[in-house]
């Protein structure tokens, strides 16, 4: 209920009267020059549901004798309720107010929010989780090459968890025991645990043109894989298996680099059986070991779909069968 306008004018002459009669002001308007002061009278701001509470509540005429202290105090509720509830002048928030009485200034504490040196020193904090190495300098791997095999299957370098278990292919995600078995070069899909196994059992073997184990292929430089070309060359030449199988277009890369001193185009690779003249291993009195380029078996590598993979693995298993079965040799499992 709003108060009766008579009472209305009273407050307006009470608040707004000038202190100095002398000068002319529009009260109405101006206020005598003190608006601004009805905005910044109080520190603290009223709960909007108090001052509608304080609005709504019935008018009360004061006594028409009050004393000093009354008058005093009736003045000063009276200037609240016409600043808030009659003139509802919105109240501006100046950069002092915003920075020391906002809620989220009062709620943010040092006690809430940490500091800049306790997030430095949190970021310093070594995780608890394992990750895995980048390298290791040490390999438990041994080459599986003994003399007049049907097959060597070359690497590219042993992975963290091949140089750490001694076992070619250890890590779950890579395909080449699956693709040995689908293409019919083993008769079962082995685990990596059988690596040394394969000679006896099926007349193939296992080497890695770089013997630095990494976590992923990619790293290794240029200058790695060229070195271990002609080490390659030289297993082969001593052995002198019947082929030899490039598990991965990067071997094959390399060794065209050292032997043409140039990178090989892309019109001139080709996976598969390679010419005759790219024999590994040529020495005199023999003529070395036909190449056959297969596809990289790593979960990572994703240039290719699983059924192209396959068909490239699938044409070297029919090859290692048609020799098995020409030299009356059966898988003894």
């Amino acid at each position: 209920m709003s108060p009766p306008a008579s009472i209305v004018e009273e407050l307006h002459e009470t608040i707004l009267a000038p202190e100095d009669e002398d000068v002319p002001v529009n009260k109405r308007t101006s206020f005598n020059g003190r608006l601004n002061q009805y905005f910044h009278t109080s520190k603290k701001i009223p709960n909007p549901s108090i001052v509608q509470d304080t609005s709504k509540r019935k008018w009360k005429p004061e006594s028409t004798t009050p004393s000093s202290n009354d008058e005093d105090t009736g003045s000063k509720q009276r200037q609240k309720l016409v600043s808030t509830s009659i003139l509802n002048i919105p109240r501006r928030i100046t950069r002092s107010h915003s920075a020391s009485s906002s809620p989220s200034s009062l709620s943010s504490s040092p006690a809430t929010e940490p500091s800049t040196a306790d997030r430095s020193r949190a970021r310093r904090q070594p995780s608890s989780r394992k990750s895995t190495p980048a390298s290791s300098p040490v390999s438990l791997l041994r080459d599986t090459i003994p003399p007049n095999l049907t097959l060597l299957l070359v690497g590219v370098n042993p992975g963290i968890m091949t140089g750490a278990t001694g076992y070619v292919y250890a890590h779950p995600s890579n395909l080449y025991w699956k693709f040995l078995h689908s293409s019919g070069i083993t008769a079962i899909q082995h685990a990596p645990s059988d690596t040394y196994r394969l000679p006896e059992l099926y007349n193939i073997g296992n080497t890695n043109i770089v013997e630095r184990p990494t976590r992923d292929a990619s790293m290794l430089s240029k200058a790695e894989m060229d070195g271990g070309v002609p080490v390659l060359e030289k297993k082969v030449a001593m052995q002198r298996p019947e082929a030899v199988c490039l598990v991965g277009k990067s071997i094959w890369e390399a060794i065209w680099r050292v032997r043409k001193g140039r990178a090989i185009r892309k019109e001139e690779f080709r996976y598969g059986w390679q010419d005759e003249s790219e024999n590994i291993g040529r020495c005199e009195g023999w003529n070395g070991a036909p190449v056959f380029v297969a596809t990289t078996t790593s979960g990572l590598a994703a240039g290719m779909s699983m059924a192209e993979k396959k068909c490239v693995w699938n044409e070297l298993g029919e090859w290692v069968v048609s020799r098995r079965e020409a030299s009356n040799r059966i898988p003894s499992m």
